[in-house]
C-alpha cells in the first residue's frame, strides 16, 4: 500500500521528477512575471526588459544542459546568474541542488531561501517544496501545521502534488485530526488533475474502508486508473487483489502479471511478492 513518506516529495516541476532517496525533489517551472508599463514613455525599458527575460531564459537553458550532463559546478554558476536577473526556474534548480547536495554540500537554509524567492514570484511548486521542508523538518523544526499552510497555498494555485499532500495529512492525522472525508476530497481533486498517486490513494481508501464503505470493485477501478498512468504502487495493489481474490475471482496469472509490471519499475514489494510465489522478477 502507498504510504506518505514514500509518496510525498520535492520537485522542480510537476512533470520532471528527480529521485534522491529518500526524498523526491521536483523543480517547478513557472513564468517570470514582470510589471508591464503603458505606451511610449516605457518603450526603451520594455526592450531592455524583454532582452533581460530572454537572457535569463537562455542562461537557464544552458544551466539545464549542464545539469543534465552532470556538470554540477557549471550548472550552479549559470543558475545563479540567471536567478540574479529574475529567472524563477533557475531559483527552483538552485533550491533543489542545495536541498539534495548536488554539486554543493546539503544546505537546507539555502534551499529554503531559493524556494521562498520562487514562491514570492508565484511559483506553486516552490510553495509545495517549502511545505515539504517543514513536513520533514529539514533545516527547521518539523511542523505539520506550517507544511499544511504552504501546501494549501500551492493547491490554491493548482498544484496537484500539494493537493495530494494535503490529503495525506488529513488521512494520517498529521498536524490535523484524522478526517477521511476531507482526505478523500483532496485526493479526488488531485486525481481529477491526473495525479496517479492520488488515484492510488483513493483505491486504498476503498479497499480498506477508510471513510467509505469497503468496496473492492471501486478500489480496483481506481488502481487501474493509477496503473494506466504508470503508478507502480497501484500495479502492485492490483496484484494483491487478484492474488487474494478480493472482490474478484482469484487469479494467480493475473496477480503475477501485475506484480511483474510493478517489479519492472523497481517496486520492491512486487519483487517480494513474486519471490513468495516462487518466481523471479
Amino acid at each position: 500500500m502507498e504510504r506518505h513518506n514514500g509518496e510525498m516529495g520535492f520537485a522542480v516541476n510537476q512533470r520532471r521528477r528527480l529521485r534522491s532517496a529518500p526524498l523526491v525533489w521536483v523543480i517547478g517551472v513557472a513564468a517570470v512575471l514582470f510589471c508591464g508599463s503603458p505606451a511610449r514613455a516605457q518603450s526603451g525599458a520594455s526592450t531592455v526588459q524583454s532582452e533581460t527575460v530572454a537572457s535569463a531564459k537562455a542562461l537557464t537553458d544552458h544551466g539545464v544542459e549542464a545539469y543534465d550532463a552532470g556538470n554540477n559546478s557549471a550548472a550552479l554558476v549559470i543558475f545563479r546568474r540567471a536567478a540574479a536577473i529574475g529567472d524563477v526556474d533557475a531559483m527552483m534548480y538552485l533550491g533543489v541542488m542545495y536541498g539534495t547536495g548536488r554539486g554543493v554540500d546539503v544546505d537546507y537554509a539555502a534551499s529554503m531561501t531559493w524556494f521562498r524567492q520562487a514562491a514570492d514570484a508565484g511559483n506553486s511548486q516552490a510553495m509545495c517544496n517549502i511545505g515539504l521542508l517543514y513536513f520533514q523538518g529539514l533545516g527547521q523544526p518539523k511542523s505539520y501545521r506550517d507544511a499544511l499552510g504552504w501546501f494549501r497555498r500551492a493547491a490554491t494555485s493548482g498544484n496537484t502534488e500539494a493537493m495530494f499532500n494535503i490529503g495525506v495529512q488529513y488521512r494520517d492525522g498529521l498536524g490535523v485530526s484524522v478526517n477521511y472525508a476531507e482526505a478523500l476530497r483532496w485526493f479526488r481533486r488531485a486525481a481529477g488533475e491526473g495525479d496517479s498517486r492520488a488515484a492510488n490513494a483513493i483505491g486504498v481508501m476503498y479497499q480498506q474502508g477508510l471513510g467509505v464503505a469497503m468496496d473492492y470493485a471501486e478500489a480496483m477501478r481506481w488502481y487501474l486508473k493509477a496503473a494506466d498512468a504508470g503508478n507502480d504502487t497501484a500495479m502492485y495493489n492490483l496484484g494483491v487483489l487478484w492474488e487474494g481474490g478480493l472482490g474478484i475471482t482469484q487469479n494467480r496469472d493475473q496477480a503475477i502479471a501485475w506484480y511483474r509490471k510493478a517489479a519492472a519499475t523497481g517496486n520492491e514489494p512486487a519483487k517480494a511478492a513474486l519471490k513468495s510465489l516462487g518466481l523471479k522478477d
